[in-house]
């Protein structure tokens, strides 16, 4: 990885935990301060946001380890794996919080069910990324088998030599 790619990839994982820091403060305040006088119950919808804020915030640590592991070319080794399923972890904790807030939403859409679909496909989205990133987590383990592997060969000629 470059330098300019590695330093905008910093920028905006800073820029991103950034936002949902502040957002997560404005929805603490929100919680601790407003009433609730909706349709919808605000309470958990709130809750569920921090929640979810939280879980993208491990998913941003994870990538900021990971990029720091590979700019010291130290990506594939086991240390890698702590943080890969920390990154897989925080996306299906997000997918099931977004079904929590289908489910919260599905009672107000009888009238055009549509809607409550359409959400639940979104969730299912989310959790097929954490398919995706866990298949590039078996390519890592087979990464990591393969130098490992190389490693140990390598030893071998030495002695040999």
């Amino acid at each position: 990885m470059g330098k300019v790619t590695v330093r905008a990839l910093r920028a905006v994982l800073v820029v991103l935990l950034a936002d949902t820091v502040f957002v997560q403060a404005l929805m603490m305040w929100a919680l601790a301060t407003d009433p609730e006088d909706g349709s919808l119950p605000l309470t958990p919808l709130r809750v569920i946001t921090i929640l979810g804020m939280v879980s993208g915030q491990v998913a941003l640590v994870g990538v900021w380890r990971l990029v720091t592991m590979v700019q010291r070319g130290t990506v594939f080794s086991r240390a890698a794996f702590r943080y890969v399923n920390a990154v897989i972890g925080a996306i299906v904790a997000a997918a099931l919080l977004w079904f929590a807030v289908t489910a919260l939403n599905a009672p107000g859409q009888r009238a055009d069910p549509g809607v409550t679909v359409i959400m639940g496909g979104v969730g299912l989205a989310i959790l097929g990324c954490a398919l995706i990133v866990l298949v590039l987590r078996m390519l890592l383990a087979q990464a990591v088998a393969r130098d490992v592997e190389a490693a140990r060969m390598q030893a071998e000629l030495d002695e040999v030599i």
